[in-house]
């Protein structure tokens, strides 16, 4: 049987390149060839041993633009397309999915994290599960998944243009949910307490920064005359950050989290019912947000150039990965390169 190249996450904070044997196709899937991963939030926590739900060893990456190798006969896929990748994979049967919402299916089961993901020479991928990208570039493709992320967000927040929207977090993530708000036409602030990201996101997105670390609640307030945002979504990660959220709420609000937290969310239930707030749950991304993507993409109003910010191979990514866990001045987006 041949082999294949595979970046493994034996334990936290060891990376290995190994050899492991090649995926053989299976009924409903293709076999496809990853040639872009993008590097996520999830696999630096992976590696640093944060993720809580997470078995070693471990194949990271979710983030992927794929080429067809091998694909059913009764599939419109054909050797040689390119495609994004939806990593999440659903049941198809379950109360979310027969609602239509297989971005939180019961069962669900994630590329690169409850399985072997795209940081490999060859993947064996549902054919539901990828979207044929043609026209888009290789970077445009892996960088599909977590804009998708920010434009769910986006919609679960019902933003229309007269909305006063505030993003906390100026990750990727964040930065997807406010390329798209602006997309939307919503009057859009992000606020992150690293100044570089803040300011980052406002020189790619147009949005307003709000970058005073000495009293950032002052100056949210003084920016919509202390009447809170109409919409605001956290892609912090961080409780206290998302707890400090509710407080930016206007009355008649809605409050979105993008992040989760193994931990326990609370807040002032007197304030939460005097805004009569609307508190939403954002979860991943479904092939509609993954098309409304690439439509925007190939439209040109994402500006992928200035997302994709550092690049390395799947054998270099053994010591690149450490370093971009903890060193992110100027990482917006990291991929690896697999061209051969």
């Amino acid at each position: 049987m041949p082999s294949i190249e595979a970046l493994v996450c034996a334990e936290p904070g060891r990376l290995q390149l190994v050899r492991q044997p090649a995926p053989r196709c299976v009924p409903g899937d293709a076999l496809v060839r990853p040639r872009r991963i993008g590097i996520c939030g999830t696999d630096y926590h992976i590696y640093q041993g944060k993720h809580p739900f997470l078995q070693y060893p471990r194949v990271m990456g979710h983030e992927l633009a794929v080429e067809i190798h091998e694909a059913p006969t009764e599939s419109d896929l054909r050797a040689g397309d390119i495609c994004v990748v939806n990593p999440y994979i659903s049941c198809g049967t379950c109360i979310a999915c027969r609602a239509g919402r297989p971005n939180c299916c019961v069962s669900i089961s994630v590329l690169g994290v409850h399985r072997d993901g795209g940081m490999t020479g060859m993947l064996s991928v549902p054919t539901k599960n990828l979207i044929p990208a043609q026209g888009l570039s290789l970077d445009a493709c892996a960088s599909t998944e977590f804009l998708a992320i920010g434009a769910h967000a986006v919609k679960r927040g019902a933003v229309t243009s007269a909305d006063n929207v505030l993003v906390v977090g100026a990750g990727p993530i964040g930065l997807g949910a406010v390329l798209f708000a602006r997309l939307a036409g919503a009057n859009v602030f992000v606020f992150d307490r690293d100044v570089e990201r803040a300011a980052g996101a406002q020189a790619i997105s147009g949005a307003t920064a709000i970058v005073s670390a000495a009293d950032p609640a002052s100056e949210m307030a003084n920016h919509t005359s202390h009447n809170g945002f109409d919409v605001v979504l956290d892609a912090t990660g961080n409780r206290a950050s998302m707890e400090a959220g509710f407080n930016f709420v206007a009355h008649g609000g809605r409050y979105v989290l993008i992040s989760v937290v193994n931990d326990t969310i609370t807040f002032a239930d007197p304030d939460f019912h005097r805004k009569e707030m609307t508190l939403l749950a954002s979860r991943n991304a479904t092939n509609h947000d993954f098309l409304q993507v690439i439509q925007a993409i190939s439209s040109g109003q994402i500006p992928i150039d200035r997302l994709v910010t550092h690049r390395t191979s799947l054998a270099d990514a053994v010591d690149s990965i450490p370093v971009w866990a903890t060193q992110k001045s100027g990482l917006i987006k990291a991929l690896i390169e697999i061209d051969d």
